[in-house]
């Protein structure tokens, strides 16, 4: 699956043969160790998230995704 932007679709392939080469290799043979990958992943993901500013993608409701954060309680 491509990207949200053309620009970001590369990072992205490229993010993700990394992670599912680390992942199959070392996470799951017991190695806990970091995922060496983050500084792509950080890169793939500041280019996501300019083209949704550059593209005016509404992302109101999205902001309980994402590390550390928790889907808010519905009051009602």
């Amino acid at each position: 699956m491509n990207s949200v932007g053309e620009a970001c679709t590369n990072m992205k392939l490229k993010y993700n043969q990394c992670f599912n080469s680390w992942f199959a290799k070392k996470f799951l043979k017991g190695d806990g160790s970091r995922d060496p990958r983050t500084d792509l992943f950080k890169h793939y993901q500041h280019c996501v998230q300019k083209t949704i500013k550059e593209k005016e993608i509404p992302i109101e409701g999205l902001e309980f995704m994402g590390h550390g954060k928790e889907k808010p309680e519905n009051s009602s």
